[in-house]
């Protein structure tokens, strides 16, 4: 898909627009319990009314805000996605390589994604697959979802452009497959921490990740200079030897 071709397609609207300090914190506790109940119990099997419930209010209240139980998880997706975005740039070190970025973002994401248990990692990978079906068909969500993801992945594009306007990235690929290259490894981990319940180290993980990643993704120019950098260190080593 093009992406040049899709226009940002704006969020779902909800039912009323939080007007005032209470209504506004009245949303909050809305997406704070629905965070919690679709982590704990994954989309198909929560319910409004247990999240009304959980809140101590009824389930009307709840559809004052939101149109539906659809319409609050993609609220809760997106609000999740937002501190991501937030911690990659306010933390991006952009005084570094891009190497050196890339393997934060790559990190970020691997340890945010983790740090509160595998339920809503599940719930976001789980319903973006879905989501995605609905892209191909134009629903309101499926656009909706566009933007969501164009939004997240916004940091690796521009770093990747970055890196293609300094040389170092190559400029042979489209972005969106690099991009797809960054994010697919990713995914896969994710889904085996989940699938099989196994812990993973993420400061070693994103090491690894990138290390099999960066040779891809670089300069055929930067690969061959690297690569001479190194010969010149090892003969130099072994005329000191």
């Amino acid at each position: 898909m093009n992406e040049k071709n899709l226009a940002p397609a704006a969020p779902p609207a909800s039912r009323r627009a939080p007007a005032g300090a209470k209504a506004e914190q009245r949303v909050r506790d809305i997406l704070r319990v629905g965070r919690q109940v679709f982590a704990s119990r994954g989309y198909e099997r929560t319910t409004t009314t247990e999240i009304a419930r959980q809140l101590g209010v009824s389930e009307a209240t709840v559809f004052t805000y939101f149109r539906g139980k659809r319409e609050l998880c993609m609220r809760v997706i997106a609000d999740w996605y937002d501190e991501i975005i937030a911690a990659i740039e306010g933390g991006l070190p952009r005084e570094a390589g891009v190497r050196e970025q890339l393997e934060f973002i790559v990190h970020t994401h691997l340890r945010l994604f983790l740090i509160q248990g595998t339920g809503l990692c599940e719930l976001v990978l789980s319903e973006g697959r879905k989501r995605e079906a609905e892209m191909v068909s134009g629903s309101e969500f499926g656009e909706a979802f566009i933007e969501l993801q164009r939004r997240y992945t916004a940091p690796l594009m521009e770093l990747l452009a970055r890196g293609q306007a300094l040389g170092q990235v190559r400029q042979d690929i489209p972005l969106r497959m690099l991009r797809s290259l960054v994010f697919g490894p990713m995914e896969h981990m994710l889904w085996e921490v989940i699938i099989a319940g196994r812990q993973i180290d993420v400061d070693q993980s994103a090491r690894d990740l990138v290390a099999l990643l960066w040779p891809a993704l670089q300069a055929p120019e930067q690969e061959l200079q690297s690569l001479r950098r190194l010969r010149g260190e090892l003969q130099d080593a072994l005329s000191r030897s």
